[in-house]
């Protein structure tokens, strides 16, 4: 028995589909197959869900006395509105899904934006550090793990430094440089 109708409720409406329980059944059971394709011909998310519904709005009808000469029929004037609410219902999320897609593409753009800010930055201060510093620090920071640590060693043995010494160099070029990033694109 489907939620939203009552015991009684359901034998009415078996009832009026056929005097016989198993016939009533049975005539039931093809109703709803029927209006689950309805649904699933239409393009309805959950087919079975809105059948159901149908056959609810169905079995009030009749308790309310509404004087019903084809129960097919009648069946299917429901389906096409509920049909109407359910399409109603999806224009109305599509509607939300658009406007939260105007919303994302707005941040993606001010993350572009930011993010070009924040290169141009980045770029005006490498050019900014002292001496040879913008060559170090690309470099210190090139490659992946062990072409890494190769480049490292190759690096401080040319500048004539152990490597923690060039360590300490790389650090505080970098810490300088990401101070140097942050009031840029504060100042922006």
């Amino acid at each position: 028995m489907q939620a939203g109708l009552t015991a009684d409720t359901f034998s009415q409406l078996l009832l009026r589909l056929d005097a016989n329980p198993e016939q009533a059944a049975e005539e039931y059971e093809e109703l709803r197959r029927r209006l689950i394709r309805f649904f699933e011909w239409r393009g309805a998310r959950f087919p079975d869900e809105h059948a159901d519904e149908v056959l609810n709005r169905l079995a009030r009808k009749l308790v309310e006395g509404v004087a019903v000469k084809n129960v097919g029929s009648y069946c299917y004037e429901i389906a096409r509105l509920v049909l109407l609410e359910v399409l109603k219902g999806v224009d109305s999320k599509r509607a939300s899904l658009d406007e939260l897609n105007v919303a994302v593409a707005a941040e993606i753009n001010d993350a572009a934006i930011n993010k070009e800010i924040g290169l141009t930055c980045l770029d005006d201060c490498l050019a900014a550090l002292p001496g040879n510093g913008h060559e170090l620090i690309l470099e210190y920071y090139q490659d992946d793990r062990r072409d890494r640590i190769e480049r490292r060693k190759v690096l401080a043995e040319r500048l004539g430094l152990n490597r923690e010494a060039l360590a300490n160099r790389a650090q505080r070029l970098r810490d300088k440089l990401e101070r140097c990033v942050t009031r840029c694109v504060a100042n922006k």
